[in-house]
Protein backbone atom coordinates (compact mmCIF):
# COMPACT_ATOMS: atom_id res chain seq x y z
CA UNK A 1 0.00 0.00 0.00
CA UNK A 2 2.40 2.88 0.93
CA UNK A 3 4.65 1.38 -2.11
CA UNK A 4 1.94 2.64 -4.27
CA UNK A 5 1.38 5.67 -2.37
CA UNK A 6 4.99 7.13 -3.17
CA UNK A 7 4.57 6.18 -6.66
CA UNK A 8 1.54 7.88 -6.98
CA UNK A 9 3.80 11.04 -5.13
CA UNK A 10 6.30 11.01 -7.42
CA UNK A 11 4.01 10.89 -10.71
CA UNK A 12 1.76 13.92 -9.56
CA UNK A 13 4.74 16.09 -9.00
CA UNK A 14 6.00 14.86 -12.46
CA UNK A 15 2.98 15.83 -13.72
CA UNK A 16 1.84 18.99 -12.09
CA UNK A 17 5.73 20.15 -11.52
CA UNK A 18 4.52 21.74 -8.06
CA UNK A 19 2.07 20.99 -5.51
CA UNK A 20 1.60 21.44 -1.87
CA UNK A 21 1.21 19.30 0.91
CA UNK A 22 -2.56 20.24 1.64
CA UNK A 23 -3.02 19.53 -2.39
CA UNK A 24 -1.24 15.98 -2.24
CA UNK A 25 -2.68 14.83 1.15
CA UNK A 26 -5.91 15.28 -0.80
CA UNK A 27 -5.25 13.45 -3.87
CA UNK A 28 -3.73 10.44 -2.07
CA UNK A 29 -6.44 10.10 0.70
CA UNK A 30 -3.79 10.37 3.59
CA UNK A 31 -2.85 13.25 5.80
CA UNK A 32 -0.43 16.28 5.66
CA UNK A 33 2.02 14.44 8.07
CA UNK A 34 2.34 11.37 6.02
CA UNK A 35 3.29 13.35 3.08
CA UNK A 36 6.26 14.58 4.76
CA UNK A 37 6.84 11.73 6.17
CA UNK A 38 6.63 9.96 2.50
CA UNK A 39 8.60 12.82 1.05
CA UNK A 40 11.28 11.98 4.03
CA UNK A 41 11.39 8.82 2.53
CA UNK A 42 11.67 9.21 -0.88
CA UNK A 43 14.52 11.25 -0.54
CA UNK A 44 15.97 8.82 1.22
CA UNK A 45 15.71 6.47 -1.79
CA UNK A 46 17.44 8.84 -3.87
CA UNK A 47 14.62 10.43 -5.40
CA UNK A 48 15.06 14.44 -5.59
CA UNK A 49 11.94 15.75 -3.70
CA UNK A 50 12.52 19.12 -2.64
CA UNK A 51 10.04 22.27 -1.19
CA UNK A 52 9.90 25.94 -2.56
CA UNK A 53 9.19 28.18 1.03
CA UNK A 54 7.32 30.73 0.91
CA UNK A 55 2.92 31.60 0.53
CA UNK A 56 3.52 30.33 -3.42
CA UNK A 57 5.54 26.72 -2.62
CA UNK A 58 4.92 23.40 -2.52
CA UNK A 59 6.73 20.20 -3.27
CA UNK A 60 8.40 19.74 -7.01
CA UNK A 61 10.73 17.21 -8.18
CA UNK A 62 14.05 18.37 -9.27
CA UNK A 63 14.43 20.19 -12.52
CA UNK A 64 14.76 17.53 -15.11
CA UNK A 65 13.87 14.21 -13.62
CA UNK A 66 12.09 11.62 -15.06
CA UNK A 67 10.60 8.52 -13.21
CA UNK A 68 11.20 5.46 -14.99
CA UNK A 69 8.28 4.24 -13.22
CA UNK A 70 5.61 4.46 -16.13
CA UNK A 71 4.83 1.05 -17.18
CA UNK A 72 1.51 -0.42 -16.29
CA UNK A 73 1.42 -3.89 -14.80
CA UNK A 74 -1.05 -6.02 -15.67
CA UNK A 75 -3.81 -5.29 -13.51
CA UNK A 76 -3.37 -1.73 -13.82
CA UNK A 77 -3.79 -2.43 -17.91
CA UNK A 78 -6.77 -3.95 -17.61
CA UNK A 79 -8.25 -1.88 -15.04
CA UNK A 80 -7.53 1.53 -17.17
CA UNK A 81 -10.34 0.41 -19.36
CA UNK A 82 -13.03 1.32 -16.45
CA UNK A 83 -11.73 4.35 -15.41
CA UNK A 84 -14.96 6.06 -16.96
CA UNK A 85 -16.95 4.31 -14.32
CA UNK A 86 -15.78 5.22 -11.02
CA UNK A 87 -18.75 4.39 -9.09
CA UNK A 88 -18.84 0.74 -10.06
CA UNK A 89 -14.84 0.78 -10.00
CA UNK A 90 -14.73 1.59 -6.48
CA UNK A 91 -17.30 -0.90 -5.75
CA UNK A 92 -14.96 -3.71 -7.11
CA UNK A 93 -11.98 -2.69 -5.10
CA UNK A 94 -10.33 -1.11 -7.96
CA UNK A 95 -9.93 2.60 -7.10
CA UNK A 96 -6.30 2.67 -5.87
CA UNK A 97 -5.53 -0.03 -9.25
CA UNK A 98 -7.15 2.49 -11.74
CA UNK A 99 -5.78 5.67 -10.25
CA UNK A 100 -2.29 4.36 -10.17
CA UNK A 101 -2.48 3.00 -13.78
CA UNK A 102 -4.32 6.80 -14.79
CA UNK A 103 -1.05 8.45 -13.41
CA UNK A 104 1.16 6.69 -15.52
CA UNK A 105 -0.31 7.69 -18.37
CA UNK A 106 -0.42 10.69 -17.50
CA UNK A 107 3.32 10.91 -16.82
CA UNK A 108 4.01 9.31 -19.89
CA UNK A 109 2.03 11.72 -21.92
CA UNK A 110 3.60 14.54 -23.78
CA UNK A 111 3.46 18.32 -21.68
CA UNK A 112 0.86 19.68 -23.91
CA UNK A 113 -1.82 16.61 -23.42
CA UNK A 114 -1.64 16.08 -19.88
CA UNK A 115 -4.88 18.44 -19.46
CA UNK A 116 -6.68 15.41 -21.10
CA UNK A 117 -8.10 13.92 -18.61
CA UNK A 118 -9.89 17.15 -16.69
CA UNK A 119 -10.87 17.52 -20.10
CA UNK A 120 -12.47 14.66 -20.51
CA UNK A 121 -14.01 14.42 -17.03
CA UNK A 122 -15.51 18.06 -17.19
CA UNK A 123 -17.63 17.39 -20.20
CA UNK A 124 -18.22 13.34 -19.51
CA UNK A 125 -20.16 11.70 -16.90
CA UNK A 126 -21.70 8.58 -16.88
CA UNK A 127 -23.60 8.09 -13.95
CA UNK A 128 -24.54 4.29 -14.22
CA UNK A 129 -26.95 3.49 -11.33
CA UNK A 130 -30.72 4.06 -11.31
CA UNK A 131 -32.36 6.44 -9.87
CA UNK A 132 -33.81 5.82 -6.02
CA UNK A 133 -31.40 3.04 -5.61
CA UNK A 134 -29.48 2.36 -2.31
CA UNK A 135 -25.66 3.41 -3.05
CA UNK A 136 -23.87 0.04 -0.81
CA UNK A 137 -22.53 -2.38 -3.44
CA UNK A 138 -23.43 -5.64 -2.87
CA UNK A 139 -21.11 -6.99 -0.16
CA UNK A 140 -19.31 -9.77 -2.17
CA UNK A 141 -18.68 -7.47 -5.21
CA UNK A 142 -15.21 -7.18 -4.80
CA UNK A 143 -14.20 -10.64 -4.40
CA UNK A 144 -16.56 -11.63 -7.05
CA UNK A 145 -14.42 -8.89 -9.11
CA UNK A 146 -11.03 -10.52 -8.18
CA UNK A 147 -11.74 -14.19 -8.50
CA UNK A 148 -13.18 -12.64 -12.25
CA UNK A 149 -9.85 -11.11 -13.01
CA UNK A 150 -7.97 -13.82 -12.48
CA UNK A 151 -10.19 -16.65 -13.64
CA UNK A 152 -9.79 -18.43 -9.92
CA UNK A 153 -13.25 -20.87 -9.38
CA UNK A 154 -15.41 -20.31 -6.35
CA UNK A 155 -17.60 -21.82 -4.08
CA UNK A 156 -21.42 -19.76 -3.99
CA UNK A 157 -23.96 -20.02 -1.27
CA UNK A 158 -26.95 -18.39 -3.59
CA UNK A 159 -30.56 -17.58 -2.18
CA UNK A 160 -32.99 -17.53 -5.00
CA UNK A 161 -36.55 -16.22 -5.17
CA UNK A 162 -38.22 -18.83 -3.45
CA UNK A 163 -35.61 -18.21 -0.46
CA UNK A 164 -34.17 -21.25 -0.70
CA UNK A 165 -30.20 -21.45 -0.37
CA UNK A 166 -27.90 -23.34 -2.77
CA UNK A 167 -24.31 -24.03 -2.92
CA UNK A 168 -22.70 -23.72 -6.52
CA UNK A 169 -19.22 -24.50 -7.82
CA UNK A 170 -18.60 -21.70 -10.41
CA UNK A 171 -16.36 -20.31 -13.25
CA UNK A 172 -16.79 -16.46 -12.88
CA UNK A 173 -16.26 -15.26 -16.36
CA UNK A 174 -18.04 -11.65 -15.89
CA UNK A 175 -19.82 -9.19 -14.05
CA UNK A 176 -22.58 -6.76 -16.06
CA UNK A 177 -24.01 -3.63 -14.33
CA UNK A 178 -27.37 -3.05 -15.33
CA UNK A 179 -29.89 -0.53 -14.15
CA UNK A 180 -27.91 -0.41 -11.39
CA UNK A 181 -27.78 -4.22 -9.73
CA UNK A 182 -25.12 -6.26 -10.47
CA UNK A 183 -24.71 -9.86 -12.04
CA UNK A 184 -22.44 -12.42 -12.29
CA UNK A 185 -22.21 -14.21 -15.08
CA UNK A 186 -20.96 -17.99 -14.44
CA UNK A 187 -20.03 -21.38 -16.09
CA UNK A 188 -21.66 -23.87 -13.93
CA UNK A 189 -21.19 -28.08 -15.33
CA UNK A 190 -21.61 -27.12 -18.70
CA UNK A 191 -23.08 -24.02 -19.58
CA UNK A 192 -23.23 -20.60 -18.66
CA UNK A 193 -25.93 -18.77 -15.95
CA UNK A 194 -26.62 -15.38 -14.49
CA UNK A 195 -26.73 -14.60 -10.44
CA UNK A 196 -27.92 -11.28 -9.29
CA UNK A 197 -24.88 -10.51 -6.78
CA UNK A 198 -27.32 -9.34 -4.20
CA UNK A 199 -28.78 -12.52 -3.90
CA UNK A 200 -25.21 -14.33 -3.53
CA UNK A 201 -25.09 -14.87 0.71
CA UNK A 202 -21.28 -16.18 0.55
CA UNK A 203 -18.10 -16.63 -1.25
CA UNK A 204 -15.26 -18.95 -0.93
CA UNK A 205 -12.72 -17.98 -3.64
CA UNK A 206 -9.90 -21.31 -4.21
CA UNK A 207 -6.70 -21.02 -3.65
CA UNK A 208 -3.84 -21.83 -5.37
CA UNK A 209 -4.39 -24.59 -8.02
CA UNK A 210 -7.84 -23.32 -8.56
CA UNK A 211 -7.76 -21.41 -11.36
CA UNK A 212 -9.57 -22.54 -14.14
CA UNK A 213 -9.28 -22.25 -18.20
CA UNK A 214 -11.65 -19.78 -19.40
CA UNK A 215 -13.14 -20.03 -23.30
CA UNK A 216 -11.60 -17.78 -24.62
CA UNK A 217 -14.31 -17.93 -27.69
CA UNK A 218 -17.12 -16.67 -24.91
CA UNK A 219 -18.41 -13.27 -25.59
CA UNK A 220 -19.65 -11.12 -22.70
CA UNK A 221 -21.06 -8.65 -24.62
CA UNK A 222 -23.11 -10.67 -26.71
CA UNK A 223 -24.33 -13.79 -24.03
CA UNK A 224 -25.72 -10.72 -22.10
CA UNK A 225 -27.72 -9.03 -24.56
CA UNK A 226 -29.27 -12.42 -25.73
CA UNK A 227 -30.08 -13.44 -21.74
CA UNK A 228 -31.56 -9.94 -21.38
CA UNK A 229 -34.16 -10.10 -24.63
CA UNK A 230 -34.68 -14.15 -23.48
CA UNK A 231 -35.41 -12.52 -19.89
CA UNK A 232 -37.32 -9.45 -20.86
CA UNK A 233 -39.60 -12.37 -23.18
CA UNK A 234 -39.81 -14.62 -20.47
CA UNK A 235 -41.57 -12.22 -18.34
CA UNK A 236 -43.92 -10.76 -21.42
CA UNK A 237 -46.21 -14.23 -21.35
CA UNK A 238 -49.67 -11.75 -21.09
CA UNK A 239 -51.12 -9.31 -23.56
CA UNK A 240 -54.11 -6.67 -23.13
CA UNK A 241 -55.74 -4.74 -25.84
CA UNK A 242 -55.93 -0.87 -24.73
CA UNK A 243 -56.81 2.43 -26.15
CA UNK A 244 -54.13 5.31 -26.28
CA UNK A 245 -54.27 8.54 -26.49
CA UNK A 246 -51.33 10.28 -28.04
CA UNK A 247 -50.19 11.18 -24.33
CA UNK A 248 -50.49 7.81 -23.32
CA UNK A 249 -48.63 6.68 -26.22
CA UNK A 250 -46.13 8.66 -25.65
CA UNK A 251 -45.65 8.18 -21.80
CA UNK A 252 -46.04 4.19 -22.08
CA UNK A 253 -42.21 3.62 -22.62
CA UNK A 254 -41.60 5.12 -18.85
CA UNK A 255 -44.14 2.45 -17.54
CA UNK A 256 -43.26 -0.81 -19.67
CA UNK A 257 -41.01 -2.52 -21.34
CA UNK A 258 -38.45 -1.70 -24.41
CA UNK A 259 -39.89 -4.81 -26.14
CA UNK A 260 -43.39 -4.36 -24.92
CA UNK A 261 -43.47 -0.47 -26.36
CA UNK A 262 -42.14 -1.60 -29.99
CA UNK A 263 -44.66 -4.32 -30.43
CA UNK A 264 -47.37 -2.00 -29.01
CA UNK A 265 -46.35 0.72 -31.26
CA UNK A 266 -45.86 -1.61 -34.59
CA UNK A 267 -49.44 -3.17 -33.74
CA UNK A 268 -50.96 0.19 -33.16
CA UNK A 269 -54.07 1.44 -35.44
CA UNK A 270 -54.99 4.05 -37.34
CA UNK A 271 -55.42 7.07 -35.54
CA UNK A 272 -59.58 8.19 -34.31
CA UNK A 273 -60.76 11.60 -35.01
CA UNK A 274 -59.20 12.70 -31.11
CA UNK A 275 -55.58 11.23 -31.98
CA UNK A 276 -56.53 7.92 -30.00
CA UNK A 277 -55.13 4.64 -31.04
CA UNK A 278 -56.06 0.74 -29.96
CA UNK A 279 -53.15 -1.52 -29.76
CA UNK A 280 -51.88 -4.48 -28.16
CA UNK A 281 -49.51 -4.66 -25.25
CA UNK A 282 -47.59 -7.93 -24.04
CA UNK A 283 -47.44 -7.60 -20.40
CA UNK A 284 -46.00 -9.81 -17.59
CA UNK A 285 -49.43 -10.22 -15.78
CA UNK A 286 -52.81 -8.42 -15.09
CA UNK A 287 -51.49 -7.45 -11.47
CA UNK A 288 -48.49 -6.22 -13.52
CA UNK A 289 -50.56 -3.91 -16.34
CA UNK A 290 -53.37 -2.95 -13.32
CA UNK A 291 -50.12 -0.60 -12.06
CA UNK A 292 -48.50 0.17 -15.34
CA UNK A 293 -52.10 1.39 -16.62
CA UNK A 294 -53.22 2.90 -13.18
CA UNK A 295 -50.07 4.95 -13.62
CA UNK A 296 -51.32 6.26 -16.87
CA UNK A 297 -54.26 7.52 -15.57
CA UNK A 298 -57.01 9.09 -18.24
CA UNK A 299 -54.93 8.51 -21.14
CA UNK A 300 -55.28 4.55 -21.56
CA UNK A 301 -58.30 2.63 -21.55
CA UNK A 302 -58.33 -1.31 -21.51
CA UNK A 303 -60.81 -2.87 -23.65
CA UNK A 304 -59.74 -6.39 -22.65
CA UNK A 305 -59.77 -8.69 -20.43
CA UNK A 306 -62.83 -7.63 -19.08
CA UNK A 307 -61.30 -8.57 -14.98
CA UNK A 308 -58.09 -5.82 -15.76
CA UNK A 309 -61.22 -3.51 -16.90
CA UNK A 310 -62.98 -4.03 -14.34
CA UNK A 311 -60.37 -3.51 -12.10
CA UNK A 312 -59.33 -0.17 -13.52
CA UNK A 313 -62.57 1.01 -13.03
CA UNK A 314 -63.66 0.16 -9.89
CA UNK A 315 -59.96 2.32 -9.30
CA UNK A 316 -61.28 5.46 -11.30
CA UNK A 317 -64.54 5.45 -8.74
CA UNK A 318 -62.20 5.13 -5.49
CA UNK A 319 -60.55 7.86 -6.74
CA UNK A 320 -63.61 10.14 -7.78
CA UNK A 321 -64.91 9.60 -4.43
CA UNK A 322 -62.05 10.62 -2.54
CA UNK A 323 -61.58 13.99 -4.38
CA UNK A 324 -65.03 14.25 -4.55
CA UNK A 325 -65.65 16.32 -1.57
CA UNK A 326 -62.51 18.89 -2.47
Amino acid sequence: MRAARLISLVLLLQNRESMTAAQLAHELEVSERTVHRDVLALNAAGIPVYADRGRAGGYRLLGGYRTRLTGLSRDEADALFLSGLPGPVGDMGLTEVVATARLKVLAALPSGLRDASNRVEQRFHLDVPGWFREADPPPWLAELAGAVWRDRTVELRYQRRDRVEVTRTAEPYGLVLKGGAWYLVARVDSGHRTYRVDRIVGVSVGGDGADFDRDESFDLVGYWAGQAERFVRHLLADEITVRLSPAGLHALRYVAESPAVREATANAGEPDDDGWVVTRLPVESVDVAYGQLLSLGPEAEVLAPPELRARLADAARRLTRLYAGH
